[in-house]
């Protein structure tokens, strides 16, 4: 399942680069981009634990920018 995210005050490109090499280590993640410029998250993941896996992401999101926030 492939989809995209809003995400909100996300302020700095490098920080979108951690973010997303994080979920991209999440396992059962396929691809995953998250754009600074655009303000999206994409994740594209197993249908099965897509759920859990957009969880994890969250997460991942929290600890490298706590303000940051995915409008789910």
């Amino acid at each position: 399942m492939k989809k995209k995210f809003k995400l909100q005050d996300l302020d700095c490109a490098n920080c979108a680069a951690k973010m997303e090499e994080a979920i991209k280590n999440i396992d059962g993640v396929n691809d995953a981009s998250v754009s600074f410029m655009t303000q999206k998250m994409m994740i594209d993941a197993d249908d099965a634990r897509f759920e859990e896996i957009v969880q994890e992401a969250v997460k991942c999101i929290a600890k490298v920018e706590p303000d940051c926030r995915v409008v789910l």
